[in-house]
């Protein structure tokens, strides 16, 4: 098998190509990679085999992560929970899979790694990798249906706690309600010993995707209590990011603002809600995302060669309690030289 490259962000095939494949998402979009390349100098380029000229009939897309500290990778797609795979079979995919290998072997790339959201019988040949949890709520039934749905204390109650209050939703993309959004991103990612992904990042998703995106931004009075950020496409809405002032965890923000997005995703015709991916070992966002009566599937990553061993628990914990002591300006900073060798 003879495979090509093109580039997604500016060839025109690629766009009409995600937009009739049943399984593509956001994260395929020529507005993603041109975020992505904008905040993190990342190239995007697809694989497929179609020849030039042709209309493409299957595509893999990948990032090029150039770093001298993580080193040289191929990462479909980095920064995005899921990227799948739009190909027509598990065959073609280990096919075009292993006509990247070679350049693996032979040290121009370090890995290779394809996360994949759709169930499969078995890894690619030869690629193995890690699993996360997903979570997908259906979207069709009526407002009423989907509300008696969710958990009656942690999130009815506290959407209702949140009307009492009352709580205001400010909602669009502007630089100001931004500012409000990563302000309320620093706290929650120094509670979590975490750096905050850079400012410029949101905005250059803000300025690429427009009004694909919307930042909610709970207000008590003056005061941001909390914020998440969405992304629609297709008939599908993305929960992608999400933040929260500690001293007002009992207004409800979250469940408020998460509940006006349902809202708004029925009155546009949406029929899923994409809840994003989920570390097995981190419970407490599962128990979080499985009150909303989301369904849990498998989210696979397999990577070439094998994946390296994760961090030791007491060097994670190390790691996170330098981080967890941290000024809020030091740490932002820290995001900010850091997040471009993650991917």
């Amino acid at each position: 098998m003879k495979i090509h490259k093109l580039n997604p962000i500016h060839d025109p095939r690629w766009r009409r190509f995600i937009e009739s494949h049943p399984q593509s998402s956001v994260f395929h979009t020529p507005e993603w990679l041109q975020a992505l390349q904008r905040t993190y100098n990342y190239e995007a380029s697809a694989v497929t085999t179609s020849a030039p000229g042709e209309e493409l009939v299957n595509g893999l897309v990948f990032c090029a992560v150039e770093s001298w500290v993580t080193g040289r990778r191929l990462v479909s797609l980095p920064f995005s929970d899921h990227c799948e795979p739009l190909v027509r079979s598990e065959e073609e995919l280990r096919e075009i899979v292993g006509e990247l290998k070679p350049e693996v072997d032979a040290g121009r790339w370090k890995h290779v790694e394809i996360r994949q959201a759709a169930m499969v019988e078995s890894a690619p040949e030869n690629l193995t990798g890690a699993s996360f949890c997903l979570h997908k709520l259906d979207l069709h039934p009526d407002l009423d249906k989907l509300m008696a749905g969710f958990h009656k204390t942690a999130v009815q109650q506290m959407i209702r706690r949140a009307d009492r209050e009352p709580l205001v939703c400010e909602e669009g993309r502007s630089e100001s309600l931004l500012a409000k959004f990563y302000s309320l991103l620093v706290l929650t990612r120094q509670r979590q010993s975490l750096p905050p992904q850079p400012l410029a990042w949101f905005r250059n998703l803000a300025e690429s995707l427009k009004d694909m995106l919307t930042v909610r931004v709970a207000l008590k009075g003056d005061v941001p209590v909390a914020g998440i950020l969405t992304v629609r496409y297709k008939s599908t809405l993305v929960y992608k990011y999400s933040c929260s002032n500690r001293e007002f965890r009992n207004c409800g923000g979250t469940p408020f603002l998460l509940w006006k997005a349902i809202q708004s995703a029925k009155e546009e015709g949406k029929v899923e809600l994409d809840m994003g991916r989920s570390d097995w070992d981190n419970p407490g966002l599962i128990e979080f995302k499985d009150r909303w009566s989301a369904t849990r599937s498998t989210l696979n990553y397999f990577r070439y060669p094998k994946r390296p061993d994760k961090p030791t628990a007491w060097q994670s914990r190390a790691a996170k309690g330098i981080l967890e002591h941290l000024p809020s300006a030091v740490l932002s900073r820290a995001g900010k030289l850091l997040y471009r060798h993650i991917g």
